[in-house]
């Protein structure tokens, strides 16, 4: 089989693009970086590749709010194309920034009835930017980009990553549907956050800081759309492509295959 091909699009502002590129190609894939005024120039590129990814970064300088001014470009002048794209069994990948930018543009989550949006990312908690290792538990099995894995620990790096809805009612329908995937967890049996708590009380399940750095309602730290090939997570899955980026590397041997290397491969294998 052919390697797949991954659009990896940057904009100004973006830095971890390169690192991006770099992790999808350790997983078998052929990554191509390209600016975003090349896309909006040429939409019909996306044809070529069958991954997208928007990577971390401050796109625009987050100026505005985190992803927004790249949210906006591509909701008005690229969304039919990026539509096409996914109804062609492509996937589609958000990390951190990407994941803002992907959630505000209406890509990942649909828009209520009267178009709004149900959710979005704002400014963490303690109102500052968080940078640490957090520890993650798989709660849907859907997401194709987490198949085969029910526990990871990544790092974080954000100051606008509290996933918030509108009211714990739109929490309960998301995680029913499927929509919740990735959820901030506690170190050790003792604190792990199971599907099973989350389905029944989402909005009461509070982990505190620091495991959950942000304060996201329900402990959300990704989703994915109704077929799972649309995914955003705040943590960096490029960050732990290899056992020597963990901090505790040489004490533990659970680490190895990396754990953010384990979500590039899952979506090299989609296409195989």
């Amino acid at each position: 089989m052919a390697k797949p091909r991954v659009l990896v699009l940057r904009a100004p502002g973006t830095n971890c693009d390169v690192e991006t590129a770099y992790a999808f190609e350790q997983a078998g894939a052929i990554a191509e970086r390209l600016h975003i005024a090349r896309l909006l120039e040429r939409p019909a590129l996306l044809r070529d590749f069958q991954i997208l990814c928007v990577p971390g970064g401050f796109s625009y300088g987050d100026d505005v709010a985190a992803g927004r001014i790249l949210a906006l470009q591509i909701r008005h002048h690229l969304l039919a194309a990026i539509r096409e794209f996914h109804e062609r069994d492509r996937l589609i990948l958000g990390i951190c920034n990407g994941f803002q930018v992907l959630l505000k543009a209406g890509i990942i989550l649909p828009p209520d009835s009267d178009g709004k949006p149900v959710a979005t990312l704002t400014w963490n908690d303690t109102a500052r930017y968080e940078d640490r290792w957090v520890y993650l538990s798989v709660v849907s099995d859907r997401c194709v980009f987490l198949r085969g894995i029910r526990e990871l620990q990544l790092p974080v790096a954000h100051a606008e990553g509290k996933f918030v809805v509108r009211d714990a009612d739109w929490l309960e329908q998301l995680v029913r549907q499927g929509h919740v995937a990735l959820c901030y967890q506690m170190p050790g049996p003792a604190g792990t956050t199971t599907a099973q708590n989350i389905a029944s009380q989402p909005w009461q399940m509070r982990v505190p800081y620091p495991w959950n750095p942000n304060g996201s309602m329900g402990n959300v730290a990704g989703v994915c759309d109704a077929t799972g090939r649309i995914f955003g997570l705040m943590p960096h899955p490029e960050r732990f492509i290899d056992v020597t980026h963990h901090p505790r590397w040489t004490r533990d041997e659970r680490y190895d295959p990396p754990h953010g290397l384990i979500i590039f491969r899952n979506a090299v294998s989609y296409f195989e």
